[in-house]
């Protein structure tokens, strides 16, 4: 029973490992989220008051759960985003959680756009974002140690780190387009420690969508994709099906940049559900299902390792916006 015990705890340790003291794995830093294009604002700045309201955005994502494996992945986020000056402009904040294990990050994130015609029905949106980030390790707080006297263990670690980041986003009522990199300053976590190598590395998103069909049934496909230096290229392909413009189901699968996948094929595919409640309330719902090597069944001890790992991941959202109304939306927002 002891063995068991632990297991949960080793997986925690490795992890934080990996985020302490390797120079050769680079993990996706910026927060993770499956349903990705319908909150946007997290990712890019330029989406500010583009969806011509004010539009608030609550969402949760649990990882594990169903394990009750302690120091699971847990995200927590929460948006708002209005048009200003006669929609020119567009400001909005993010304000989240991220954390795992004794991993803990918490920032604020705020975004200004200004926008202008490119075309009849197309706007692009120019995006700026200066952000506060807290980011803290307990590191005294992890258990079953091999070597109790480690001195990475020793000492926890708190900073509070300042960035900023740009965005572009264009978009008519079928489709859109959109490039943004949330941190662009690259620094190190601990700089007044000489054998601290952690580093905020600078990510790259590039996401796309579009609406096919009219009436009471449509299809809109999306895709996502992230890059940064040193890590994988991770992909996201999304598609949903919209009835009458209150409920749709979707499907995704996902390419992940963490190098824990151990495989460049598909290592996560999702299924979604939207359900417009009122012209006003938007509630979401993402199941993920791990593919990668941290979910394969092997023999000996390892069985219960990956059993406790590969786990699925919830993740709900709720939107509600003020303003909805004739006179000033005339057709459903998909983006």
């Amino acid at each position: 029973m002891k063995h068991l015990n632990s297991v949960p705890n080793k997986v925690m340790v490795l992890l934080i490992l990996c985020l302490v003291s390797t120079t050769k794995i680079f993990a996706q830093q910026e927060v993770m989220y499956s349903q990705y294009m319908f909150n946007t604002l997290a990712i890019n700045p330029a989406y500010a008051g583009s969806r011509d309201v004010l539009s608030l955005t609550a969402l949760g994502r649990y990882q594990w759960l169903d394990r009750n494996i302690p120091g699971s992945p847990t995200t927590y986020s929460f948006s708002l985003d209005m048009p200003i000056k006669n929609e020119k402009m567009g400001i909005g904040l993010v304000a989240y959680n991220d954390a795992i294990g004794v991993a803990d990050n918490t920032g604020l994130n705020l975004a200004y756009s200004y926008r202008f015609k490119i075309g009849a029905k197309t706007t692009m949106s120019l995006g700026l974002q200066p952000t506060i980030t807290n980011v803290s390790q307990a590191l005294s707080k992890v258990n079953n140690l091999v070597d109790l006297n480690d001195p990475i263990f020793s000492v926890d670690r708190s900073r509070f780190m300042f960035n900023a980041g740009l965005g572009m986003f264009i978009s008519n009522d079928k489709s859109y387009f959109g490039f943004s990199v949330p941190q662009m300053i690259e620094q190190k976590i601990s700089p007044d420690d000489p054998n601290s190598i952690g580093k905020i590395k600078r990510h790259y998103f590039a996401m796309m969508g579009f609406v096919i069909g009219k009436g009471n049934f449509k299809i809109k496909p999306s895709t996502m994709l992230r890059y940064t230096n040193g890590s994988p290229l991770g992909i996201d392909g999304n598609i949903n099906f919209w009835f009458k413009d209150k409920i749709a189901l979707g499907v995704s699968g996902r390419k992940s940049q963490t190098v824990l996948s151990g495989q460049d094929n598909i290592d996560a595919v999702v299924g979604m559900f939207e359900l417009q409640l009122t012209p006003q309330i938007r509630l979401g719902y993402a199941y993920d299902y791990n593919n990668n090597r941290l979910n394969t069944k092997t023999s000996g001890n390892s069985v219960l390792y990956n059993k406790l790992v590969g786990t699925p991941t919830h993740e709900w959202l709720l939107r509600y916006e003020f303003g909805y109304g004739k006179s000033k939306i005339l057709t459903p927002r998909y983006f």
